[in-house]
Parts: structure tokens; C-alpha cells; sequence
């Protein structure tokens, strides 16, 4: 209990020494509930907008914006990576100086990216759409939700990589708080613009992305109130600002890789929606992307705890501790083995309850319990998987996972998925099954390149 109640106050602590079993909760706590809350929001908005008239249009429309916004948080979390990487690696040198300006040294970098995505969104939302198979009048009623949930492309990016920076350092609670905010705000917020309940004008669709977005906005000046008035490890002045071009090649040099890491791996999931958008038209698309949500709500909270692992190594690894950094990262992977198994029998024994929450139309129900069944059944290795990969990332090697998720998704998931939904005829289901056979590989092959440990020897 004390140890659960120090995680939650975020007071400092030196993750090189004591007790590994102590350093993983402190982190990890925290972690995984502000992934827990960054999963909220699309659970929410599916909830609340599966309630709208032409609700199969309006939960098409939430689901294929959000595959494409999938690319923005790639970026995201890519950048945020790199931040993590080096912002541990000169905390774990006791160079909390250095830590903090490679800190300002990312956020420059990042909003420059930012900029470009939100202009994009805005200006191709309608192509976006259209480019997703979604039918005509799925364009014609979503193309506003999708112009604002790109448009706020800034937020997003600054969400996760300013986070990225505080775990880092070790401050999983600062993380955590910025997400409580903005997911608090998005929860109250969505069903007063969507229904329009008392001096709130009724927006529908709309309102949801409007919610959304003012939401993460306010987690986002928490976190900026607490880099420059708070008394964190990291505490940033506007000299730290100043354009720094070798740190940003340091940081470049761990985010590109790990960018298109996870780039290719939500390439992957946009191209297995577009397959079933085709194979199975509107009802499929609807239900799948209702699993889909159900699948993330329980997956980032074990990229939480994947996290911790990734904090741990950069850390121990700038204190000249590898032994301890591994050790640490075979601890997090049994935590994480565990917690996806009970998810995954959960999935495949209530998955008929746990999609009726959000539909009643029997044909999207039908096939959103069999995607969540289908995708639930890998999900032991989901959880061995991304501790191994992020344990990579965190000690800079971020080129490894790159090549596993490059030939894991694009050479063998969506060749597979396509064959086995076109040429074995097996439709929908053909994409779902991709899912876990790919991700199965991929684990293995990522626990192979750890256990090898050349990711020791990485300078960032």
C-alpha cells in the first residue's frame, strides 16, 4: 500500500537501486492507468455516438477516422520514444540538466510535425474518408468529425510526447494526472455537445470530436504549467529552447525508426479495416471497429506496463546496470503475460455482453464478437510482445523493432489477412484471423533479439 499511494503522489525515486519488484509498480501503476484513460476516449465517443440516430453510420465514421488518426498517434508515439530514451538515459547519469533539454529539444521538433498533420486533416478530411472505403453518405455525414479530430493533430502529439518526457524521468504520475484531465473533460463534455443536454447546443456527431479535442487541449496546458511553474525533476526555461542541432540528431536518430515502427504497424491495421470495409461492407466495418475499441480499452493499459520496462532499461542502462535492466524487463514481461491471459479469457467467453454495450443491430454484433474473439485469442502474446519491443526502444534500439514489425505486418499479416478473406472466401473473418497468427510470430521473434542482447551496447 505505500508503495501503491508513492506511485500515485509521483515524489522522486531512483529506479537504479532497491527492490526491481518496487520500481516496476511505482511505474507501471501509474502507467497503465493514463493508457487506461488515453483508451477512454475512443471507447466513449463509440459509446456515446452508437446512441445517435443512423448510429451505423456514426460508429463507421468514429471507426475509420480513428484508424486513420492511428497514423497521427504513430507519430506520436514515435517521437515520444526517442524522448523517453534519452530523457531516461541522462537521468540514469544523474544529468537531470541534460535530461530536461533534450526534453525542450523534442517539443520543438514535434511541433513542427504537428503543424503539417493538423493543416493536412483539415484541408483532406473528405478524401480521408473516401480513401477508407466509407460509403457515400458516411462522407457526406462524417467528413466534419474527421476535418476536427485531424485538425487537432497539435494536441495529440504534444499529449503523448510531453508524457513520453515525464516517464522518462520516472514522473508516471505527472503522465498519469495530464490524461485523468483530459479524459475526465472528454467524458463529461461528449453527451452535453452530442444530445445538447441544457445551454448546450445538440452537435451529434460533431460535438464528439469537439469533446475530444478540447479534452486533450487541457491535458495539455497541465503539462505545460507543471514543465515550466512546477517543481519536477524536469523543470524547463525558455533557454532550454534554444535550437540544439546535435540533440535533435540524437533524437531524430532514435525516433525516425521507431516512428516507422509504429507507422507500419498501424499501416497494418488501416489496410486490414479497408479489407473488411470491402469483403463485408457497413455492418462488418461497424462491428469490427466496435471490437477494435474493446481490443485497444485492454491493450494500452499493457503498453502501460510495457512502459515501465522501457523507463527501467534506459535508466539502468545510463547507470551502467544491464544485468538489472534485463532483469527487469523478464519481471514486466510475466506481470504482462498474465494480465492479457485473464483479458483474453474474458474476450472469448463475453463477447457477446461486451458488444451488445455499445450495439443491438444483429448483423454488426455478429461480427464484432467474432473480431473480438478471433483478435482476443493472441492476447497472451500481445502482452510478451510489446514489453520486448519496448525494452528495445527504451534502451535506443529502435531500428530491431522496426525490421520485426516491417516483415511481421506488411510481408506476412495484411498477405495473409488478403488471401485468406479473398481467396479462401472467408471474408471478414480472414482480416480478424491475421491478427493474432501475425502478432504471435512477431512476439517470439522480438523475445529472440532481446534475449540476444546487443540492445546493451546502444549509446543514445
Amino acid at each position: 500500500m505505500a508503495l501503491i499511494r508513492q506511485s500515485f503522489s509521483g515524489k522522486e525515486h531512483d529506479y537504479t537501486q532497491g527492490s526491481l519488484r518496487g520500481a516496476i509498480v511505482l511505474l507501471a501503476i501509474p502507467m497503465i492507468l493514463e493508457l487506461s484513460l488515453e483508451s477512454v476516449f475512443a471507447v466513449v465517443d463509440m459509446y456515446f455516438v452508437s446512441h445517435l440516430p443512423n448510429s451505423k453510420n456514426a460508429i463507421a465514421t468514429v471507426g475509420l477516422t480513428e484508424s486513420v488518426i492511428s497514423l497521427v498517434y504513430t507519430i506520436a508515439i514515435g517521437l515520444s520514444v526517442g524522448a523517453t530514451a534519452v530523457v531516461a538515459r541522462r537521468i540514469g547519469e544523474k544529468n537531470p540538466e541534460g535530461a530536461t533539454h533534450a526534453g525542450a529539444q523534442a517539443i520543438i521538433m514535434s511541433m513542427i510535425v504537428a503543424i503539417v498533420l493538423s493543416v493536412v486533416g483539415i484541408v483532406f478530411a473528405a478524401d480521408i474518408l473516401r480513401l477508407m472505403g466509407a460509403a457515400p453518405i458516411v462522407v457526406e455525414e462524417g467528413t466534419i468529425f474527421t476535418r476536427i479530430m485531424m485538425g487537432g493533430s497539435t494536441v495529440i502529439i504534444l499529449l503523448f510526447l510531453i508524457n513520453g518526457i515525464f516517464r522518462g524521468a520516472g514522473d508516471a504520475a505527472m503522465a498519469m494526472r495530464s490524461l485523468w484531465i483530459a479524459s475526465g473533460i472528454n467524458i463529461v463534455l461528449c453527451p452535453l455537445l452530442i444530445f445538447g443536454y441544457g445551454p448546450f447546443p445538440e452537435l451529434g456527431l460533431k460535438g464528439a470530436a469537439i469533446a475530444t479535442t478540447i479534452g486533450r487541449g487541457a491535458g495539455v496546458f497541465y503539462q505545460c504549467y507543471h514543465l515550466f511553474g512546477g517543481n519536477r525533476s524536469i523543470k524547463m526555461k525558455w533557454s532550454h529552447f534554444k535550437w540544439d542541432l546535435p540533440i535533435i540528431k540524437t533524437l531524430f536518430g532514435v525516433s525516425w525508426p521507431a516512428t516507422l515502427q509504429f507507422f507500419i504497424q498501424s499501416g497494418s491495421w488501416i489496410v486490414l479495416a479497408w479489407l473488411v470495409s470491402i469483403t463485408g461492407g457497413t455492418d462488418a466495418s461497424a462491428g469490427y471497429q466496435v471490437a477494435i475499441r474493446n481490443v485497444v480499452f485492454f491493450i494500452l493499459p499493457a503498453w502501460g506496463l510495457s512502459n515501465a520496462a522501457a523507463t527501467l532499461v534506459g535508466q539502468n542502462l545510463g547507470a551502467n546496470q544491464p544485468l538489472r535492466a534485463e532483469q527487469s524487463v523478464l519481471l514486466t514481461t510475466k506481470y504482462n503475460a498474465i494480465f492479457m491471459g485473464v483479458v483474453s479469457m474474458s474476450f472469448l467467453f463475453f463477447a457477446s455482453p461486451i458488444i451488445s454495450i455499445f450495439t443491438k443491430e444483429p448483423e454488426v454484433h455478429r461480427f464484432g464478437v467474432l473480431a473480438l474473439q478471433t483478435i482476443g485469442s493472441g492476447y497472451i502474446f500481445y502482452g510478451i510482445g510489446m514489453v520486448m519491443i519496448q525494452a528495445l526502444n527504451g534502451a535506443g534500439d529502435t531500428k530491431t523493432p522496426t525490421w520485426i514489425n516491417f516483415i511481421g505486418f506488411w510481408l506476412f499479416q495484411i498477405p495473409f489477412g488478403y488471401v485468406l478473406a479473398k481467396t479462401f472466401d472467408l471474408g471478414p473473418v480472414g482480416a480478424f484471423i491475421a491478427i493474432p497468427v501475425a502478432e504471435t510470430i512477431m512476439a517470439l521473434t522480438a523475445y529472440y533479439y532481446f534475449k540476444k542482447g546487443k540492445w546493451k551496447e546502444v549509446k543514445v
